[in-house]
């Protein structure tokens, strides 16, 4: 709001004491101050009337006047409202600080293929904390993770979720640092899409321990040919066109001829190897690879099993 509308909310608010709000919410309600479009805030008696959830939390910047009378007039036409104390400000520091928070975390590598999202699937379900960085950013982290998935977040959204689920997991894990089951997140660049992992997290990322799942190319080539054999091929040609100058002219132009062609296998063979080999870069850049990283060989691309062998180790 405007300062305009909100002197007119304040002097309306202090009115509020001299309304009858006995009896009906509805009955003898006053006439809320005219906002701009820009506003926001809905039709309030339209809004009560229809089947809007009736538990409602309201914020504002700073928690403070705009949100108090909004929350107060949402109450008069009968929702149950919460209003964020401090405001959105505080609720974003609040957000912040849970990067920094020493929790111990445990980094699931593997090459392109892998199936390391699927891996962590297992592992949650074998009641281990898990983050899934790629489920909050909506993006499965490669020129072609966009394919198939719904909009991202933006970068402020995405932050907020990754803040309210490390705060989820370490309330329901041990309150002893010590006792902790380290959380498990996949080994991912910092930009996943359109959307960054903050600095300080994606910090403690590159310092926590990495279990890379080592599994034979062909099998993780299967893997690849099965998941991505069936996404839409104009969206596929264009991510390969994306990487062309990372990949080279010669193998850019044979992965899209052999993809336009139904050559899958052989496409992908070529995609699957420039992956690798980029792969193998960023995990040599990290700091005290030597001993943070403990490899794991796997035979095959099952979740359940090398979850299982994870655990085991």
């Amino acid at each position: 709001m405007n300062d305009e509308e909100t002197n007119n909310l304040e002097a309306f608010l202090n009115k509020k004491s001299d309304i009858n709000t006995q009896g009906p919410r509805t009955s003898g309600l006053p006439d809320f101050p005219t906002l701009s479009p820009t506003s926001g805030l809905p039709d309030f008696p339209t809004l009560s009337e229809t089947s809007a959830p009736r538990t409602i939390l309201v914020h504002c910047w700073r928690g403070g006047m705009r949100s108090a009378g909004v929350a107060w007039l949402l109450d008069l036409y009968g929702f149950k409202v919460y209003t964020l104390v401090g405001g959105y400000k505080k609720f974003r520091h609040w957000v912040i600080e849970k990067y920094s928070q020493p929790n111990p975390y445990k980094i699931l590598g593997g090459y392109t293929g892998s199936g390391k999202t699927y891996v962590l699937e297992a592992l949650k379900k074998a009641g281990q904390p898990v983050i899934d960085l790629e489920g909050l950013a909506k993006h499965k982290g490669s020129a072609f993770g966009s394919i198939g998935m719904p909009e991202q977040p933006t970068q402020e959204m995405f932050e907020n979720l990754l803040g309210l689920e490390i705060d989820r997991i370490t309330k329901t894990n041990q309150s002893d640092l010590s006792k902790q089951e380290p959380i498990w997140l996949e080994d991912e660049s910092q930009r996943i899409g359109l959307v960054n992992i903050p600095p300080v997290f994606w910090t403690r990322m590159r310092q926590s321990e990495v279990r890379f799942i080592d599994i034979p190319f062909e099998e993780r080539l299967k893997h690849i040919v099965k998941e991505y054999g069936v996404l839409d091929k104009q969206r596929m040609m264009d991510a390969i066109q994306r990487i062309q100058k990372r990949l080279g002219p010669l193998e850019t132009k044979t992965s899209l001829q052999m993809l336009q062609d139904g050559d899958l296998e052989g496409s992908f063979r070529i995609l699957l190897k420039y992956y690798d080999k980029w792969y193998t870069k960023g995990l040599n850049n990290r700091e005290r690879l030597n001993e943070l990283l403990h490899v794991t060989l796997c035979s095959e691309v099952n979740a359940e099993a090398n979850a299982q062998i994870l655990l085991s180790k």
